[in-house]
């Protein structure tokens, strides 16, 4: 392990996976020396791990590189700056990167970041010429093992990546490559490993996460692939784990195991992300969603049959080309249907080289802008009304960290909200009781009234 000490600087745009990328990043660089700094003015590196779903996602990275282009000019008598571009910008326009912007010195995509130390090294020896933007999923994993750094008392662990689905508005197929599963023990190992850390709470990561079909454990090979209702129940097996989440899901891919997990697993959480996107047949055709708006129903209120605590979260998406009003009038009537306890909604964006960006009657973005208004009037209504049912309930809170009062401690619920109340510090890192007692768009606040507790 290298003893100079160097300072690392990543920023992260964009989605969990891309933070967990970030976090095993920092990982790969530790032993040859690097510490993490909060600033870029601080850093020997910088890493920019990009995001490629919004629009003018390529420009915010130049625009960015602009910035960090007189820092690297002023720190270049004293050392240097290596610039670095990760992510799915990377992946997507690896080659133009190196070529409109020579403040860079290496691209990597999001399944060779494993490659760090021979990528960096390859860019000292050839001055700003390293690139490596190849699709190698399983040697990614396999180089990383399961040790990693971790803060706090939740994690992301990454078990799928890729996407088979081709939605005509999204870039993931092109940028992160086809569906594939983690080995079931390569997963289990990563989760034991961060429960010795003191990890209580895992969410697994995918893509289209419920499109997980992972090798079987050892001795299990005779069971063929592993869905994610299996796995989940196997990771509530291992001891200190406390809470399983998963996101992010395809409708599609909802089967009855998954389903019934939310039934038999009191460690899989009642909060559950699905995006659907539209409530208009005639759009989520148009978007090659391959369900209609009723399937997407069912599953709700199957799972709600099954779960009856559950709460719903998931993606809108306004203004696809075609849209008209009575297509987002659907939408509404859908939202209105679900009743979601939170949802992420955006106006559609164009995405070079999806098919959507080619599409005819693209929609004014005026009444791009009016309709999502709209929306967002709706669903912060419905987040609003989510947050106020709390009130008079015992939830169990993990806490996490101090909160911004004396005495107070900062948590989080089951349904991921943030939970505030007095507590000892002691209780940092553990589950306990809290009545709540307030509520806002984005928080709880309540009573402790029962000591720290183990989930069920």
């Amino acid at each position: 392990m290298s003893t100079t000490r160097k300072r690392l600087f990543i920023k992260t745009y964009g989605c969990q996976m891309n933070v967990y990328d970030s976090d095993r990043m920092k990982d790969v660089l530790t032993p040859l020396g690097y510490e993490s700094s909060d600033t870029p003015e601080g850093a020997d590196l910088v890493i920019l791990n990009t995001c490629h779903i919004r629009e003018k996602a390529a420009e915010k990275v130049y625009s960015e590189l602009g910035r960090l282009r007189p820092l690297k000019d002023e720190k270049a008598a004293s050392g240097g700056m290596t610039i670095a571009v990760a992510g799915c910008v990377a992946q997507a326009e690896g080659a133009e990167i190196m070529k409109r912007a020579p403040v860079v010195d290496l691209v990597v995509g999001p399944q060779t970041y494993h490659k760090l130390p021979e990528l960096i090294a390859q860019a000292h020896r050839a001055k700003g010429e390293a690139l490596d933007t190849e699709f190698e999923v399983e040697d990614k994993f396999d180089r990383l093992g399961s040790d990693r750094q971790v803060e706090g008392y939740s994690a992301f662990v990454t078990v799928q990546e890729g996407c088979d689905k081709f939605c005509t508005f999204c870039v993931v197929p092109y940028t992160r490559g086809a569906e594939w599963s983690r080995p079931v023990d390569q997963i289990v190992g990563e989760i034991r490993a961060l429960a010795a850390k003191g990890i209580r709470e895992v969410t697994l990561l995918g893509q289209n996460v419920n499109a997980f079909h992972g090798a079987a454990p050892s001795g299990r090979e005779a069971d063929g692939p592993w869905g994610l209702g299996q796995l989940v129940r196997h990771i509530a097996l291992i001891g200190g784990i406390e809470r399983i989440r998963f996101t992010t899901s395809h409708p599609r891919d909802m089967d009855e195991d998954l389903i019934q997990a939310f039934a038999d697993t009191p460690k899989l959480m009642p909060y559950f992300h699905l995006p659907v996107q539209s409530g208009s047949d005639k759009i989520l055709k148009a978007m090659n969603r391959q369900h209609i708006a009723a399937d997407y129903l069912a599953t709700i209120a199957r799972l709600r049959e099954v779960r009856p605590d559950i709460a719903i979260s998931g993606d809108m998406i306004v203004g696809f080309p075609g849209e008209t009003d009575a297509d987002f009038e659907a939408t509404m009537e859908l939202v209105r249907e679900v009743n979601y306890a939170s949802c992420f909604s955006f106006k559609y964006s164009k995405r070079p080289g999806t098919p959507g960006a080619a599409m005819f009657n693209q929609v004014d973005e005026a009444v791009k802008t009016e309709r999502l208004a709209a929306l967002q009037a709706l669903l912060d209504a419905q987040q609003i009304a989510f947050n106020t049912s709390m009130i008079g309930k015992t939830l169990p809170v993990l806490f996490e960290k101090p909160g911004r009062l004396d005495g107070q401690l900062h948590g989080r619920s089951p349904y991921l909200q943030s939970v505030h109340a007095n507590a000892p510090a002691e209780l940092i890192g553990q589950i306990a009781e809290v009545e709540i007692e307030g509520a806002s768009r984005n928080a709880l606040s309540g009573r402790l009234i029962g000591p720290k507790r183990s989930a069920a």
